[in-house]
């Protein structure tokens, strides 16, 4: 498993293991640098970050943290870490004056992304963990992390894993995230109807249809998936198309 040395206030600490079941490397351009999320660098920033912005969790079945520490737990000790198919990136915006990409401030820190559900021996892989700060929204900021997770995914060995197929799970809904994949190259492939369950209110997210008498889970919200992937022989042929998104200045 990729293990990482980490450096706080200055000083080595003992190597954080990421659990991931490929090698782990910072991914970055001149733009954004995707380096592994360290609890200890950057999930205080995530918090700080995201707190005031439940809207950021509309479409996943994600409520609001209480402190950073109930963050770590949920996403990072119960979800990554005991899964070798995830791994979680933090995303640094490389292009704000006076900051240093190596040192995560929140000038710099815009959010989150990996991937899951990925499997060496049918190599294949999943984006997921998007969640980009809305100061970094709408900017250059998503189309370069997914570029950047896409170039290493699918570019052949030494510079990439060489796997045949990406995907990309959205709310049926969340048609902002949809079209931001689809300019990049990735097919609709199907609508899972009632692939999962919300816990709370989030009307924005739901199927719209309520769930049947007996139903063992009264009170939740059933929602409809996208699945979207881009494969080796698509990327083939958009390949400069996406870096030529991830290099555009308007």
């Amino acid at each position: 498993m990729s293990q990482l040395e980490i450096m706080t206030a200055g000083q080595s600490t003992a190597a954080y293991d990421v659990n991931f079941c490929f090698p782990v490397r910072e991914l970055e351009n001149e733009r954004v640098k995707l380096t592994p999320f360290i609890p200890d660098l950057h999930a205080d920033l995530y918090f700080q970050g995201s707190a005031a912005h439940p809207e950021l969790y509309e479409f996943i079945p994600w409520e609001t943290f209480t402190d950073t520490s109930d963050f770590v737990k949920k996403v990072i000790d119960d979800c990554v870490r005991p899964n070798t198919g995830i791994v979680v990136y933090a995303v640094i915006d490389k292009t704000p004056t006076g900051t240093n990409s190596s040192k995560p401030t929140p000038a710099n820190f815009a959010g989150i992304m990996g991937y899951m559900d990925t499997s060496p021996a049918n190599l294949s892989t999943e984006i997921s963990y998007a969640v980009i700060l809305p100061p970094f929204q709408r900017t250059h900021v998503t189309t370069n992390a997914i570029g950047l997770l896409l170039q290493y995914a699918l570019d052949s060995p030494p510079h990439g894993l060489g796997l045949r197929r990406v995907q990309w799970k959205a709310n049926r809904l969340n048609t902002r995230s949809i079209g931001a994949v689809q300019r990049l190259g990735f097919k609709l492939e199907v609508i899972s109807r009632w692939d999962r369950i919300f816990v709370g209110s989030k009307a924005s997210a739901t199927n719209g249809v309520r769930e049947r008498a007996g139903d063992p889970r009264p009170g939740t919200i059933g929602t409809d998936t996208a699945l979207l992937a881009l494969c080796w022989d698509d990327w083939e042929s958009v390949r400069a198309r996406v870096l030529q998104a991830m290099d555009r200045r308007s």
